[in-house]
């Protein structure tokens, strides 16, 4: 192929006239709102899980139930024990249910560590509407 030259082309931007398409932008990506977003998500994030193991997360007053007696028409005695502080009480929430899982009775309570025990142990009757078949401590938390 003589005599034909290869013409050299080089790649340009095309020119567009100006206001009809708008704001052209320059290739810079504007990072500061991702970023601003990000952070406030993290914020939000570490507060949320802060709040959430403050109020379920602590491992001291964990409820364990122990067993029931006493069962009668009008009532169940329930026996549980829950892990406080070193010497601390706890408020804890019993219930009574049904065979069909209905509850028919509760009852706040409250249970303090003797000496300088970690575990406090209660045996506390609930007065029941019906024959309940067995009982639950549903949750225990700090007094006040």
């Amino acid at each position: 192929m003589r005599g034909h030259r290869v013409r050299e082309t080089r790649a340009t931007t095309p020119v567009f006239p100006p206001g009809r398409y708008g704001r052209r932008r320059d290739g810079r990506r504007r990072l500061a709102v991702p970023i601003l977003f990000g952070v406030l998500v993290l914020a939000a994030s570490i507060l949320l899980t802060v709040r959430l193991y403050q109020r379920y997360g602590d491992p001291d007053y964990d409820p364990q139930i122990v067993g029931w007696t006493d069962v009668t028409t009008t009532g169940m005695t329930i026996d549980f024990r829950v892990r406080v502080p070193p010497g601390g009480s706890a408020v804890c929430v019993l219930r009574a249910r049904s065979y069909d899982g209905a509850e028919v009775g509760r009852r706040t309570v409250t249970v303090t560590a003797r000496g300088g025990a970690r575990v406090a142990e209660g045996s506390e009757r609930v007065t029941t509407t019906a024959v309940a078949s067995h009982g639950d401590v549903l949750r225990c938390q700090p007094p006040g």
